[in-house]
């Protein structure tokens, strides 16, 4: 199944990092927006999730914040 998936990250991020391995090594596609770079991405982010750090994931409308692999895994049907 398709998810509607974006990527709040930072070009020092390393948990932006583990969680763009993470989508790749799953074939997820993913939208990335650099809220370094992109003022009105990181406006939304801070809307959504509250906070300014990274990664914040949106999954079909649903928010993670932080790298949570087991969450991640969850909200995207992955398994195992």
């Amino acid at each position: 199944m398709a998810h509607d998936v974006k990527i709040y990250t930072t070009p020092t991020c390393v948990y932006c990092r583990h969680t763009k391995e993470l989508f790749k090594n799953n074939a997820i596609e993913y939208k990335e927006l650099n809220v370094a770079q992109d003022v009105q991405a990181r406006e939304d982010m801070v809307k959504k999730s509250g906070q300014l750090g990274v990664p914040v994931i949106e999954i079909d409308g649903k928010i993670v914040v932080g790298f949570d692999e087991l969450k991640l895994k969850e909200l995207l049907e992955i398994k195992a």
